[in-house]
């Protein structure tokens, strides 16, 4: 049994630190806190217990005693316990407390460090809280004081008289009050200071003013908790070094429809760019049931000319076969190949394999006519395996066949629907924060339609929809909706690249 108490960071997942992503990975519960971002989560194991005990304002899933009982409860019980707190829990997270009762208890923790949002925010805000010009140390404070009672547990003379950098958080209700207090004290009213909402998120904005401005451009801006509030020289330099917030998709909230295990590259690509990605998989790849016929294909593949894959799933379940049978890819021998991308070549070159034949149009048409023009237009008798998902489009086996060719399309995995996050989507949708929509494929349109009907989406345009390629657009427009982002290359990073630039054409215009 042991206690581990985790800092989850503050909100950019990115910022999780390596030993506890590996805790949560070993962990058998998990006990958290209102998260700023609930995908580490998915750093647990599938089968650990997830256990919610988030406080927000006026709002307590469980007081601190009961979150310190279970601890103890489900520890002595024989499990190792990942204890999940936003930030640092060490930092105004109460993990002191924890940290104590375990050890009145007799159960063994470790405490393993976060980033806390006092330090993240305002370095994604271009704040050093030190510099070398402006201030060589930093104070940070609680904000969450009860401005009613008599005294306070401030000094704030002496606050107002070091050099140092004042940050508090938990203190946007009472910001009229710090602020007061400061100046009240003798701090100058000219002094910098800065408000960062939502630091290290996809929502993050933030705004500089002098201390005595800075209550009332809060209000003008709509400055809300949670947002951590900076006072001193050192908040000037947000007007130079705010590079977070130059991000080219920062505030637009994009849904990515793709399977999950497709979906990364997409994801990590937006959000590196700023964006807030919710993923909502549509389908779901799974092995097929049986695959004795694609075995069979496996046992007999120097019967084939040609060996043909037409995605990265295609790649990755053939493979699958291909290792179970005992062998590698020397199996394919004089077999030549083809890809029908760059995505789904990269995946045979980890393997081992340089494609004899990528097109230059990555559909299944392109496919056919580049094979046409590097075989001088003689298919006929060649003999072609294709392995793909159950159900797909017929266009590519049925022209390989008129040319000639002896086509095998056998079945390699299958697509199923899922479900994904259709409720957080579909509210997203309603109240008009969803920026945009992406669709790798056909079905993903397809199964995103039967979540949340076509109807849906045309009475809110301000969400756009983006297709990966003409096949995906057109399947859009048969159910009569618009695509309104297309890029000219069938990739997933021209993609990006096509969506980063509609929404930087839109920015500029507006």
């Amino acid at each position: 049994m042991k206690v581990y108490l985790l800092g989850a960071g503050p909100g950019d997942p990115g910022l999780l630190t390596l030993k506890a992503r590996d805790v949560l990975a070993a962990a058998d519960v998990v006990v958290y806190d209102a998260l700023a971002n609930d995908s580490l989560l998915g750093h647990a194991r599938p089968e650990a217990e997830l256990i919610y005990v988030g406080k927000v304002a006026g709002n307590h899933a469980l007081p601190q005693h009961e979150i310190n009982a279970l601890l103890v409860r489900k520890a002595k019980e024989g499990n190792v316990v990942a204890r999940l707190k936003g930030g640092d829990p060490y930092i105004f997270g109460r993990g002191g407390e924890e940290a104590e009762e375990l050890l009145a208890a007799g159960v063994p923790f470790e405490e393993v460090p976060g980033i806390s949002s006092t330090i993240a925010a305002p370095a994604y805000a271009g704040i050093p809280l030190t510099h070398r010009d402006f201030a060589s140390s930093v104070t940070i404070i609680t904000g969450h004081e009860n401005p009613d009672k008599p005294g306070s547990v401030h000094n704030w003379q002496a606050l107002a008289q070091s050099a140092s950098t004042l940050v508090f958080v938990m203190g946007m209700k009472n910001l009229p009050d710090i602020a007061r207090n400061l100046l009240d004290a003798g701090l100058d009213p000219r002094t910098p200071a800065a408000l960062i909402y939502r630091g290290t998120t996809p929502r993050q904005r933030s705004l500089v003013a002098t201390l005595r401005e800075l209550p009332q451009a809060a209000v003008d801006a709509r400055f809300t908790n949670p947002a951590v509030i900076v006072v001193g020289k050192v908040a000037s330099l947000h007007g130079k070094l705010n590079w977070f917030e130059q991000k080219p998709l920062l505030g637009k909230s994009i849904v990515v429809t793709r399977a999950r295990e497709q979906a990364s590259g997409l994801a990590r690509s937006l959000a590196g760019l700023g964006a807030e990605v919710i993923q909502c998989p549509t389908i779901e790849i799974r092995a097929l049931p049986d695959s004795t016929e694609l075995d069979a294909a496996v046992a007999r593949l120097a019967d084939y000319g040609w060996l043909i894959f037409t995605s990265v799933n295609g790649v990755r379940h053939f493979w699958r076969r291909l290792d179970a049978a005992g062998k590698d890819s020397r199996a394919l021998g004089a077999c030549k190949v083809a890809a029908i991308g760059p995505a789904t070549a990269d995946a045979l070159y980890e393997r081992g394999i340089r494609p004899d034949f990528v097109p230059e149009r990555y559909v299944a048409e392109g496919v056919v006519e580049g094979l046409l023009a590097r075989e001088g237009g003689k298919l006929a008798g060649t003999r072609m395996l294709l392995p793909r998902a159950a159900k797909a489009r017929d266009v590519l086996p049925v022209e390989l066949g008129k040319a000639g060719a002896v086509v095998d399309v056998i079945p390699a995995y299958e697509t199923v629907p899922a479900a994904g996050r259709k409720d957080e989507v579909l509210a997203r949708l309603e109240e008009g924060s969803l920026s945009c929509v992406t669709f790798g494929s056909s079905s993903t349109v397809e199964n995103f339609l039967s979540l949340i009907p076509a109807e849906k989406l045309k009475a809110h345009p301000e969400t756009l929809l983006a297709a990966i390629g003409p096949v995906t657009a057109a399947t859009l427009r048969k159910h009569g909706l618009n695509c309104h982002i297309q890029p000219g290359e069938y990739t997933i990073p021209a993609l990006v690249d096509a969506i980063t630039q509609h929404f930087t054409r839109a920015g500029a215009a507006r």
